[in-house]
């Protein structure tokens, strides 16, 4: 053992003005010569730097601008004999962040130090592992929507036994209702808890918040039981609307309802502590990512006059004679465009927006947002309350989406021309008087939202875009043909990684049945 931990309020001031911070927690955190015993704060702190949340370039390059946007089209890309084939290495290098040196190994360190506490001690840290939880909870939940079945009560055997366990693979349905509820054990912990300055010190999420926290873990929770609901309505209807009619007993991270809201201050962002934004660009640089995807601008949009195109797209241009001619229009690339098309007509259509995406370097990673908790709230109420308060979500959903995407347009640091947001009567004739307007009818009403939070989502949150569009079907796409034998459409989940298959051969036969490509997720039953 070499040192003691640093302070993590001198590792954070740090990174404010130092370039390779992130590797400075890492070596802080992860190498266990660097701590004379274990340090619960450092694990938390660690857990919450996280590279799977944040915008960087790895996440994205490899994982979500390869797979889920090209599942849900919120991203453009090339056609490709391959372009249905999620890449092995990638996906078990997403596995592995989560297993061995992401959010489950690191809690399973909390866990072990946490046992070895005097009962003084431990009533110190319960508020470190009851919102470490919920991260926990949040991230499985994506491996969950991803895989299906995965190893979970039994993974992470290593810090708490010093020995190296096989895991068994856990039922994908039985985890959901498991994290469904342990969120309401912790809103009721969290009901009562106070805040410390060690919390406040190291919590790099919500800055030792514990209101943002409680908020945060009934969203998710809130999200959870609408994604079971076609799989387990009864379930889902009796504790989402217990969570609605009680809003004092589930505080909601909504934006308190109100449509031009902070997002700053009300949604649960992972803000950068250095450039990761910067490596986003070069992965939407090295595909034709940067380009607006055709169903979302050119059928979704641009019929509505949506205020929110000016800040997801540039409109782009041709240079001619070293002059350049910017598009009179917004108008995005067809996507049965070929290769070939794309190259020679690339100047002619829509860009991702320079200041809100491409050069913004403040961009935050998305926990949760307000309009998604509202979307979630106005299905609910659409399909189990009533529908006049279902209408006044879904509209709150919608403004809160204009707002947050002008706030992270506006919070761009780079000089880049930022964007005025519209007037409150622009906004309110969107909501009421073009083709997203509530219509009164069940059916359009729910298309109506599941497609607004599909766009809402975008590519920044397009795991979450993809698990709502298995779940739902909404928006209905018409994806290009895939060339590759057995890849022509995209998967329903993603293959377990050959890497765990081997490592884990044992518990993988008890799955290996239910290991392909067109294997539903539990709750995808539409």
């Amino acid at each position: 053992m070499k040192k003691i931990f640093l302070s993590i309020i001198t590792l954070i001031t740090a990174c404010t003005t130092m370039v390779g911070c992130k590797s400075q927690l890492e070596e802080k955190f992860q190498n266990p010569d660097a701590s004379t015993k274990a340090n619960i704060p450092a694990f938390f702190a660690k857990m919450l730097n996280n590279d799977r949340v944040r915008p960087s370039y790895y996440h994205y390059r490899t994982f979500i601008l390869s797979n889920q946007t090209v599942y849900t089209q919120t991203a453009s890309f090339t056609p490709s004999l391959s372009m249905y084939q999620p890449g092995d290495n990638y996906s078990y290098t997403y596995w592995s962040d989560f297993y061995s040196t992401g959010v489950l190994g690191l809690n399973r360190s909390m866990n072990k130090a946490y046992s070895e506490l005097s009962e003084t001690e431990k009533k110190n840290m319960e508020i470190f592992m009851q919102t470490a939880k919920v991260l926990m909870y949040d991230e499985a939940a994506k491996m969950i929507d991803n895989f299906g079945d995965i190893p979970f009560s039994e993974a992470g055997s290593l810090p708490a036994t010093g020995e190296i366990i096989k895991p068994k693979f856990d039922d994908q349905k039985e985890l959901y209702n498991l994290f469904i509820d342990e969120l309401k054990k912790i809103n009721t912990y969290l009901a009562t808890a106070q805040t410390n300055a060690d919390f406040s010190k190291y919590d790099i999420l919500n800055s030792g918040n514990v209101n943002k926290w409680r908020r945060y873990t009934n969203s998710l929770r809130l999200r959870l039981l609408m994604r079971i609901s076609f799989v387990d309505e009864n379930k889902a209807r009796t504790e989402a609307l217990e969570m609605l009619n009680n809003p004092a007993q589930y505080p909601l991270a909504d934006g308190g309802n109100v449509a031009n809201y902070n997002p700053a201050t009300e949604d649960i962002l992972l803000q950068p502590l250095t450039n990761y934004t910067g490596s986003l660009r070069q992965a939407l640089i090295e595909g034709p990512n940067q380009y607006a995807p055709d169903y979302m601008l050119n059928k979704v949009m641009l019929p509505s006059n949506d205020p929110r195109i000016p800040v997801l797209f540039d409109k782009f241009g041709r240079t001619i004679k070293g002059v350049f001619y910017p598009n009179k229009e917004y108008k995005a690339m067809p996507i049965t465009f070929t290769s070939e098309e794309i190259n020679t007509n690339y100047q002619d259509y829509a860009v991702l927006d320079s200041a809100t995406i491409f050069d913004n370097n403040a961009l935050p990673g998305i926990v949760f947002s307000a309009s998604e908790t509202n979307f979630n709230k106005a299905e609910a109420l659409l399909r189990w309350g009533a529908s006049t308060t279902a209408k006044e979500a879904y509209n709150t959903a919608v403004k809160q989406s204009v707002s947050f995407y002008y706030y992270l347009n506006n919070i761009n640091d780079s000089g880049l021309k930022t964007e005025v947001k519209p007037n409150d009567v622009v906004i309110n004739d969107f909501t009421e008087k073009s083709s997203i307007s509530f219509t009164n009818n069940q059916t359009k009403d729910l298309e109506l939202i599941w497609t607004q939070k599909w766009l809402h989502y975008g590519f920044l949150q397009a795991q979450q875009a993809w698990a709502e569009l298995r779940r739902t079907g909404y928006p209905v796409l018409t994806h290009p043909e895939g060339g590759l034998a057995n890849y022509a459409t995209p998967p329903t989940r993603l293959m377990y990684p050959s890497e765990e298959i081997a490592n884990n051969q044992a518990n993988y036969e008890a799955v290996k049945g239910k290991d392909k490509r067109d294997t539903k997720i539990f709750w995808a039953v539409k």
